[in-house]
């Protein structure tokens, strides 16, 4: 079509196979969209087109609906998006609304035969790596091939302190579990393959849990924990999964000493409060020390 069709917070420009969804920068903006940029949807990645009015007086929206398994996005947050943060959805002028439905119908005309099906493989590319934010407990980063926690001695739990920092090769991974930040109980748990190949079941309460990262009020907001989530979902989708011990990263970085200071004292804590045995805590200690 070559068309562009501008809108309220975004605009969609039609190619011969794809549709590239810009998204504005401002205040109004969703930050999800402003981190998000934009964002090429092949037609083979819709299953339905929909045109209604909005809920904001004088507006209409233009929805792209994805189909399933299509967009490892949408696949992560599984249903938590607000309908003001879907990316999908284009918000119209009502005077628009003309332009609208000629769209709506020129998307429909092209959607593959299949379109009802789920897809056979993610067709939309998620956010790139690398990706990092601050959840409540932790510092989570992920490279494209390391998903890394690094603990914070102000949130995380004894039990995470106690197992230490942890560094999840994508390989060793089944899948992942976000809690939108918005709900009570936000979290990122990774999924771990089992010796049958399966996901390993949760390990208790998302704070004792090694394997999962806690938000809170202002930590793992959805702009920045749900791109990170949807590219090491891609990640382990694109990976013939391989079950693996957790290892430190390929590439190792030198810790800040003043963390590693931090990270000790509160070790001597533990162990002062006999949480820790006297090799434990010696061992923890060798393990801190190296990094430097």
């Amino acid at each position: 079509m070559g068309d562009v069709l501008a809108g309220i917070h975004s605009s969609w420009e039609f190619d011969t196979d794809s549709v590239l969804i810009r998204f504005e920068r401002g205040i109004r903006t969703p930050k999800l969209f402003q981190i998000l940029g934009e964002r090429r949807i092949p037609y083979e990645a819709l299953s339905s087109v929909e045109l209604t009015p909005g809920k904001r007086k004088g507006t209409m929206v233009l929805r792209a609906v994805p189909r399933r398994g299509a967009d490892p996005l949408l696949d992560a947050a599984a249903g938590q998006l607000k309908s003001s943060a879907d990316p999908y959805r284009l918000l119209l002028p009502a005077e628009r609304e003309t332009l609208g439905e000629y769209y709506a119908d020129e998307l429909r005309a092209i959607l593959p035969p299949d379109a009802a099906e789920p897809a056979d493989g993610y067709l939309v590319a998620a956010p790139p790596a690398p990706l990092q934010f601050k959840a409540y407990d932790a510092r989570v980063a992920f490279d494209g091939d390391v998903v890394s926690f690094r603990w914070f001695s102000t949130g995380a739990s004894s039990a995470k302190w106690k197992a230490g920092d942890q560094f999840f090769q994508v390989g060793e991974l089944a899948g992942i579990e976000w809690r939108s930040p918005e709900i009570t109980g936000g979290h990122l748990r990774l999924l771990r393959h089992g010796p049958d190949g399966e996901p390993e079941p949760a390990s208790g309460e998302p704070d004792q849990d090694p394997t999962a990262v806690c938000f809170g009020l202002g930590y793992g907001l959805v702009h920045e924990s749900l791109p990170l989530a949807a590219a090491v979902l891609a990640a382990v989708h694109a990976t013939d999964p391989v079950p693996a011990k957790v290892s430190a990263p390929a590439h190792h970085h030198r810790a800040d000493p003043a963390d590693i200071a931090d990270r000790i004292r509160h070790l001597g804590q533990l162990h002062g409060a006999g949480l820790l045995t006297d090799e434990e805590f010696t061992t923890k200690k060798k393990e801190l020390l190296a990094e430097l």
